[in-house]
């Protein structure tokens, strides 16, 4: 990659990591406000190495680890620097089981935000679709099933890779639920103890870096590249947390933004697995313009209610 790729992949991986958090952005600010001033401290900064370096460093790693198990641990972690044909091959041949599983998980991402979330409605057609919720649960058992089917054709491991995308799907979803019911308790219980929130929230936070994590293998294949780009956003995303929630909840439509964005991403890895060539300029442009998008959309709100 030349270094207009490489500063232009960085920037969409950062602007992407910053609006997949913006939920969490917002429940540790809201925790945190229910906290002392040391243990907010403790958060911020050591939290930081947490939630930057471990798990945004750590998972990039284990998910080609895990695409990739005849490379070994070490061998994953060591990939992403050789100039080896064998483990350039293999990267290269797991790559469409990699985006397979990576674009099911977020377009099923995108299709519960759509059709079971609450929301601010951005545009036309998303009131409708949440008025009619339960077609979430049709939708995405006919789509994992057309995806099987066309997968099988090409090689049986990609059919495969599509229940590991929905099934982490389920996984982390369920795990969202949770803890949307333990932030309402955390928020509101002024008995527990900070460290067992800030336990919570670093918990909280490697759940939802899972979506930046994923959405980054869209942008590129280059485990430093999404460190790095992932790691920027996920230092904004805690100058935001800072800044507290009503400064984050100005931007009214941003998170509809993300979703989009995701939606788009997740249709790009799926294209790319089937083996349609997509320019690696396309997901950073592709993110830049729907973030653009609403938050313009945001802006021109706000001065309506001034």
């Amino acid at each position: 990659m030349d270094w207009i790729s490489i500063i232009l992949t960085i920037l969409g991986l950062c602007a992407f990591e910053v609006i997949s958090s913006i939920d969490n952005a917002v429940v540790n600010a809201d925790v945190l406000a229910t906290m002392g001033t040391k243990s907010r401290q403790w958060f911020l900064v050591w939290g930081l190495f947490f939630g930057v370096f471990l798990v945004r460093g750590l998972l990039p790693w284990g998910i080609v680890w895990m695409a990739n198990p005849s490379l070994g641990m070490i061998g994953s972690f060591t990939a992403a620097f050789s100039n080896d044909p064998n483990i350039i091959k293999s990267v290269a041949t797991s790559a469409p089981l990699l985006l397979m599983a990576g674009g099911v998980f977020l377009v099923f991402l995108f299709s519960h935000w759509l059709f079971l979330e609450d929301k601010e409605f951005g545009i036309k057609g998303e009131r409708f679709f949440s008025h009619h919720g339960v077609w979430f649960f049709a939708m995405a058992s006919i789509l994992l099933s057309v995806l099987v089917w066309f997968s099988l054709k090409l090689n049986p491991l990609m059919a495969f890779a599509t229940t590991i995308g929905s099934t982490a799907f389920f996984i982390v979803y369920g795990f969202r639920e949770q803890a949307e019911k333990a932030e309402k308790k955390l928020s509101h219980n002024r008995g527990l103890s900070d460290l067992s929130k800030l336990l919570y929230l670093e918990v909280l936070d490697a759940t939802f870096s899972i979506d930046g994590v994923v959405g980054a293998f869209a942008f590129t294949m280059s485990v430093p590249l999404i460190i790095i780009g992932n790691g920027i956003g996920a230092l904004v995303v805690r100058q935001f947390t800072i800044k507290g929630v009503d400064y984050i909840k100005k931007f009214k439509f941003l998170k509809n933004g993300a979703m989009y964005s995701i939606l788009f991403l997740g249709i790009i890895m799926i294209s790319e697995s089937f083996g349609i060539e997509i320019p690696k300029y396309v997901s950073p442009l592709v993110t830049f313009a729907v973030i653009g998008v609403f938050l313009i959309k945001s802006i021109r709100n706000n001065d309506r209610l001034v």
